[in-house]
């Protein structure tokens, strides 16, 4: 599966931005998918997840309340709806696809085998 993410871009603190990340060449609707994200000389870490048919979602506690991941899988889109962000949500977001259908979402980056290429939000105060 080839996975573009778009969507990002420069924004304000306390402003919004929407990725989204569209799948193609292989089965969408059936994975999890997720997102992640990397800060300049940071580790990659775990965004948020939605299972298959979007019943099971998982959150980083920093992006609770603020964040929304959805999919719509005639689309074979997944989306990230980011809400009152602040400088440190500044990073690379990249977009994932679970190892096997049918999975439950998961933190662990392990369990994704395919990513798109990243895009870059960027948070100024």
């Amino acid at each position: 599966v080839q996975l573009q993410a778009f969507g990002g871009g420069l924004v304000q603190a306390g402003g919004s931005l929407r990725l989204s990340c569209a799948a193609s060449g292989s089965t969408f609707s059936t994975y999890v998918m997720g997102w992640f994200r990397q800060a300049p000389g940071k580790e990659r870490e775990f965004v948020a997840a939605i299972g298959w048919s979007g019943e099971r979602i998982k959150y980083e506690e920093s992006v609770k309340g603020r964040f929304a991941i959805s999919r719509e899988n005639d689309k074979n889109t997944v989306y990230l709806q980011m809400n009152s962000l602040n400088i440190e949500d500044t990073a690379i977001y990249f977009c994932a696809r679970g190892s096997s259908p049918y999975g439950v979402p998961s933190r662990n980056a392990d369990q994704y085998d395919s990513w798109g290429q990243g895009t870059l939000v960027t948070v100024s105060s």
